[in-house]
């Protein structure tokens, strides 16, 4: 699933990680390869993360690819597994309005 740069700015805190950008060389191939997603980068490989079947305002992360070497300069892609990790997706600001 995309998400919203609100979205995103949020679970890069919730979740650790560095989002990669759309404008990246590398998201047309990581689309081609895994569906349109925002992708994460955290300290065991490439994430994305998929609305929950049982409530629609939290995320499940997956990870979709786990580093390859100690320096994390190559990514190996794997079957998607589901973590054990949750985000939320959107919240009620101060006014009780849905954002995100």
């Amino acid at each position: 699933m995309r998400l919203s740069p609100t979205q995103v700015q949020r679970i890069q805190v919730e979740m650790n990680a560095e989002a990669i950008p759309e404008q990246h060389a590398i998201t047309p191939d990581l689309q081609r390869a895994f569906g349109d997603h925002t992708f994460f980068l955290d300290g065991d490989g490439l994430n994305i993360v998929e609305a929950s079947s049982e409530d629609s305002h939290v995320g499940n992360v997956v990870k979709v690819a786990r580093w390859a070497d100690a320096d994390h300069t190559t990514l190996k892609i794997q079957t998607p597994q589901p973590t054990p990790l949750q985000v939320e997706l959107d919240r009620e600001d101060d006014r009780g309005e849905r954002i995100g």
